[in-house]
Parts: structure tokens; C-alpha cells; sequence
């Protein structure tokens, strides 16, 4: 028996042996990066598409011969639009499965939770649409390492926004309804407010609700007393359609209403259809017929049999991103591939050329695509960005 016992033994060692050597051969032959989705929850639909655009850009880089000689593998992680489930989801990315870069998420309060964990491990992290300056910088303004971000930030999309209601549009008096347990919606409600007033504008109306909020008429019957010419909701696309309909039915047929990029979505059109008419988004660098992203969505179409939403053109960039930043780092290392994206200079993307500004890690000088809803459709209007 004794000796049986230990030719198992043996055996199994030199199998342990045999398979950790496999598993090794296993890991160089692919590039892991990490992206923070959040595929379940309330931005399921956006989370998706993200994804999906994602899965095109891996797909074309692996066919066209990979990253560095080796295949790039996009590793997806669910943070069920929470920060819990995405602290979770990233500590197991870069703890187990040993992630070189994290892209994601398109929510600022998932990012900002995930942004130490990355650091700690020395994997960079890349934000989506986590607009809040609270991704690249600390409470204190100080910059944190490991954090980026392509898309603009919401003090900068507070000023585009202000900026346009004030200079484009003539618009001198605002009201404001926003989301008061949202990092989003309070942020960008500040830097409008701020902005607006800066250049001369007046704030009548600020109101909040709280998120699952449905009934916004006590709001909007207070704001319509004040005569506001213009209403700004930095929110998302179920209380935009809500409160589009319930302002229609309190008769605020005059107001015009201006959203911010989290508010646009093709369900608003399911939801809220003609009630939008008039209204004005800001989104974020693209629209759909533009003729450098419409690939994009003819791809999306054919692969995945429905019409995609603008979250795909970013993750289908994101990707492309990162696949550039290893391939000049020239290792697949997170310290190396860190300071390539720090370094990052008129990147050129489908949706925009990114230079990456090293003092706060966002991208430099991005204009914002201004969108009217016409006829139950979007309608390109302007390209625009502040002066200053």
C-alpha cells in the first residue's frame, strides 16, 4: 500500500507539473484586459451595447493579427450599475484573472469606487462615459495615477451646456431638476449652475427627486411660476421621458429642454416619442450619421440584429484605445502600458483623435455633439465646444 501511495503521489506532482506549465503557455498566448460593464440593472441598455461594440473591435484586432503577436482578450465584468457588485467584479479581475488594463465603467460612481483597486495593483484604469472629476482626481484636486478617462468630464459638459443655453440658444432664465442621489446629475446640475451665472445667466428654479422618483409635477409646477425659459435635465432617459410628458401635460409647451449625454438613448423615443419634440442633448463627440462611426453601426446591425446605442461606438473605441497604449508601451506590463496612455497623442479613434492631458488625465479640447429632437428622430444641429 505504501508504495502505491506514493507512485499516486508522484504521479500527481508531475501532472501538477505538467498542467502549471500548460497554464503558463496558456496565459502568453493572449493579452487579458479587463472591461467593467454593467450588462443587468437599470443601465443594462447601455451596458450592452458597450459591450457588443467592444466585442467587434477585439474581434477585428485578433483577425488583423492581435496585439504584440499575441491575441487581445477582452474579459468582460458585470458591476450591475452598483458599486458594491463592481468592487467585487474588479477585485476578482485583477486579483485573479490578472488584468493588465481595466476599461470601463460608463457610470461615474462604479468608476470612482474600482479606481483603488486598480491602483493598488498597478493596472490602469480607462473610463468610458464616468464623467465625474472624481475618476482622475482625488476630493483634493490631486491627480491619481492610474485613472483616465476618454470621454469629457461633467464640469466641461456643465460649461458646454451653460455655454449653449446661453450664447446659441438666448436662453437668460434656467431652471434645473436633477437627481439628488446621482453623482452625475448633482455634478453637472453645480458646474451649469456656476457656469450659467458666470456669464450673466440667472437660475430661478433648482428642485431635485431622488432616483425611482416618477411623479415630477409638484416640480414642474413650481418651475413653471417661475417663467423659466429654458429647463435643464441632467438626467437619465426614463426621467427625461417622464418629465417631458408630464410638462406637456401641465401645459409647458414653451419651456425648451436641454439634457446632458447620460440622457440620450432610443428608448427616449419608445417612451416619450413626439413629447420630445424641441428638445436639445448633448452627447458625447458622435452622432450615428456621422460617415467615421456609421460603419460601426452597420457592423452592430448585421452582428447583433438590432440597432445599437451610441455606448457602442465608445467601447468599440475603447478597445482600439488600449490595443494602441500596449502596443507602444511594446510589453504587456501595467506600469508600461500606464505611462503609454498618459502619454497618448492624437490618438486616431472612430468617434475623435485623443490626446490624453497628463496634468488631469482626461482627454484635451473635446467638442460635445449637439442633438434636436425633430419629428420623433434626432437631428444633428452643431458641434460645439466652450472658448475658454
Amino acid at each position: 500500500m505504501k508504495k502505491i501511495s506514493l507512485i499516486v503521489i508522484g504521479v500527481l506532482v508531475i501532472s501538477a507539473f505538467l498542467a502549471g506549465c500548460g497554464g503558463g503557455n496558456k496565459e502568453a498566448e493572449s493579452i487579458k484586459v479587463g472591461y467593467l460593464v454593467h450588462v443587468t440593472g437599470d443601465s443594462a441598455l447601455w451596458g450592452i451595447s458597450e459591450k457588443n461594440g467592444a466585442i467587434i473591435a477585439q474581434e477585428e484586432i485578433n483577425e488583423a493579427g492581435g496585439v504584440l503577436g499575441k491575441k487581445l482578450d477582452i474579459m468582460f465584468y458585470d458591476g450591475r450599475g452598483n458599486s458594491a457588485d463592481s468592487v467585487n467584479a474588479v477585485k476578482k479581475a485583477v486579483q485573479q484573472d490578472k488584468v493588465v488594463a481595466m476599461l470601463g465603467s460608463n457610470l461615474s460612481g462604479p468608476t470612482i469606487a474600482v479606481g483603488p483597486i486598480c491602483a493598488s495593483a498597478k493596472v490602469p484604469q480607462v473610463a468610458s462615459f464616468a464623467t465625474n472629476p472624481r475618476v482622475t482626481q482625488d476630493d483634493n484636486g490631486n491627480l491619481k495615477p492610474w485613472s483616465f478617462r476618454l470621454c469629457f468630464t461633467d464640469p466641461y459638459q456643465g460649461k458646454l451646456i451653460a455655454d449653449y443655453a446661453y450664447d446659441k440658444l438666448g436662453k437668460k432664465n434656467a431652471a434645473v431638476l436633477y437627481d439628488v442621489t446621482n453623482d452625475y446629475s448633482s455634478g453637472l446640475t453645480d458646474f451649469f449652475v456656476k457656469r450659467f451665472e458666470e456669464k450673466g445667466g440667472k437660475v430661478v428654479s433648482k428642485l431635485s427627486f431622488r432616483t425611482g422618483d416618477v411623479d415630477f409635477r409638484a416640480q414642474l409646477s413650481e418651475i413653471k411660476q417661475k417663467n423659466a425659459d429654458i429647463l435643464v435635465l441632467p438626467n437619465g432617459y426614463k426621467e427625461i421621458a417622464l418629465i417631458a410628458k408630464q410638462a406637456k401635460d401641465l401645459g409647458m409647451r414653451d419651456i425648451v429642454k436641454i439634457s446632458g449625454d447620460s440622457g440620450y438613448s432610443i428608448s427616449l423615443f419608445e417612451m416619450a416619442g413626439e413629447e420630445l419634440d424641441g428638445n436639445y442633448y448633448v452627447i458625447q463627440h458622435f452622432a450615428w450619421d456621422d460617415p467615421d462611426v456609421a460603419p460601426i453601426k452597420d457592423k452592430y446591425e448585421k452582428k447583433f440584429n438590432e440597432s445599437p446605442e451610441v455606448n457602442a461606438a465608445m467601447g468599440y473605441d475603447m478597445v482600439y484605445f488600449i490595443a494602441d497604449a500596449i502596443k507602444r508601451a511594446g510589453k504587456a506590463d501595467g506600469e508600461a502600458i500606464r505611462n503609454a496612455i498618459e502619454e497618448s497623442k492624437d490618438v486616431k479613434l472612430k468617434h475623435a483623435s485623443i490626446t490624453i492631458d497628463p496634468k488631469t488625465h482626461d482627454p484635451k479640447n473635446k467638442a460635445g455633439i449637439i442633438l434636436k429632437f425633430e419629428g420623433n428622430k434626432a437631428v444633428f444641429v452643431d458641434k460645439f465646444a466652450p472658448q475658454d
